[in-house]
């Protein structure tokens, strides 16, 4: 067999994995999957799984690498722009992390369960995150801020995290309606626009 056929079928298992893994996540929370869950799910025997990961983590950690590079390419996206003072560029970053959340919210979850009890892996997990939080902090350059820059992107970060997670899981106050997702978003951005760049110079 070719080197290329085998590279290929070496990437398709690998991401037959993943894809695995994160449908297992959503049914049974990151912490009660098994890797013979995840290899049963993807139809591979047990062994395969360690050709490609050292372990469950490493696979989480992998999932992760897929996310940041994702969030890379959509900074590369029109309309992203790099001064909090302007609400369109706040509601950009908004809207795209809204439906990256909506997208990944399974694995989010599982990378936030798996932090809560392996203090290596909430390490490394951080320092992958690290430039994602500086590029916000960036943003904030020209804002009169009330503190650290990368202490308000933390903020920043955090709140539309939990945001996110307690309306797209279905866990926000009762309205009497489904709030559409234009409506979060809005109603985000005027939150975050007022408090960290409305009426600044």
């Amino acid at each position: 067999m070719a080197v290329g056929v085998r590279k290929q079928q070496a990437a398709r298992t690998e991401a037959e994995l993943k894809a695995a893994a994160v449908r297992v996540f959503e049914r049974l929370g990151y912490l009660n999957t098994k890797i013979t869950d995840i290899t049963e799910e993807a139809g591979r025997a047990a062994g395969s799984f360690y050709t490609h990961f050292a372990n469950k983590e490493a696979l989480l950690e992998a999932l992760l690498a897929d996310l940041l590079a994702e969030g890379d390419a959509d900074a590369e996206l029109a309309g992203h722009r790099d001064d909090f003072r302007d609400r369109d560029a706040v509601r950009w970053h908004v809207a795209a992390y809204w439906g990256f959340y909506r997208r990944h919210r399974t694995t989010v979850v599982a990378l936030r369960q798996a932090a809560t009890v392996d203090e290596s892996f909430a390490r490394r997990s951080q320092e992958l995150l690290e430039p994602d939080l500086q590029h916000i902090a960036d943003h904030l350059k020209n804002l009169e801020l009330p503190g650290d820059p990368l202490v308000v992107a933390s903020m920043f970060t955090a709140l539309l995290s939990t945001f996110a997670d307690l309306w797209l899981s279905g866990h926000g106050p009762r309205l009497g309606r489904e709030p559409s997702d234009e409506e979060m978003i809005d109603t985000l951005t005027s939150f975050f626009h007022a408090g960290i760049g409305g009426g600044q110079p």
